[in-house]
């Protein structure tokens, strides 16, 4: 028992000549260096960012919009409803029969034409598909090759008469004329791409014009029946006559 106060005294005095040492361990005087993590970048998406797609370059929107156009309905009157006379040169419409006020006047199968070999008819025109087929002939025979590129080339027919229950010349005591049969077309101008007219009454005796005006009149005779020009009479200066009047041979004038 004496010992322990030895002992204790010992410890003291060991206590008091070790090192202050902690026991907790020392800080690190920089730390590691992290290494580097590569990670692939994401595009952020903010909000004023459209996730539409990109508009469409000019030439796909034009290709479309015309693509588009092509297939509305057309307006009234500007495109033919169809081809007519089994001739898809030929377009208009087909018509119920016509009785007329006079019994001569009657029509069994008319046609109402708006377009023949590509040329459209400023009025649409009533007459038979005999007649609507002369004329196709004259346009293809007659009108283009008269015309050519002159202008833009031909684009459509001003129509001065067609079917119409009278007499001829529009003399009350003649006999019924064949506009009166649905035989008969009366042409006072060809219209021109450019947007010109070429008028038969102005255009006959014009040195730039007169020898397309007249080569048309020409090709027509053997087509029709019937060929009236400025030349025949005074009621024919300023439109050609046409009809398809059965005759031994075709009356040109």
């Amino acid at each position: 028992m004496r010992l322990l106060p030895v002992v204790l005294a010992l410890v003291a005095t060991a206590a008091q000549s070790a090192p202050d040492v902690s026991i907790r361990p020392e800080e690190r005087a920089m730390p590691f260096p992290q290494p580097e993590v590569t990670q692939t970048t994401r595009p952020q998406v903010s909000l004023d960012h459209s996730i539409r797609p990109e508009p469409r370059p000019e030439n796909l929107r034009r290709g479309a919009t015309v693509r588009a156009s092509s297939l509305r309905l057309a307006s009234p009157g500007v495109l033919a409803t169809g081809s007519v006379c089994g001739d898809p040169a030929i377009r208009g419409e087909t018509l119920a029969p016509i009785a007329g006020r006079l019994q001569a006047c009657a029509i069994d199968a008319p046609v109402r034409v708006s377009h023949v070999a590509g040329l459209r008819l400023r009025q649409p025109a009533v007459m038979d598909c005999r007649t609507a087929k002369a004329l196709k002939g004259w346009v293809e025979g007659g009108v283009k090759p008269a015309i050519g590129q002159f202008g833009g080339g031909p684009a459509g027919l001003r129509v001065a008469a067609h079917y119409v229950c009278r007499g001829i010349n529009n003399q009350p005591d003649a006999r019924v004329s064949e506009h009166g049969k649905g035989r008969a077309i009366d042409i006072s101008g060809i219209v021109l791409a450019s947007g010109q007219t070429l008028s038969v009454l102005h255009g006959w005796d014009d040195e730039e014009h007169g020898s397309r005006l007249r080569r048309m009149h020409r090709a027509a005779c053997g087509r029709f029946g019937t060929v009236l020009g400025p030349e025949a009479d005074r009621f024919h200066r300023d439109h050609f006559h046409f009809d398809t009047k059965r005759r031994g041979s075709s009356y040109c004038r």
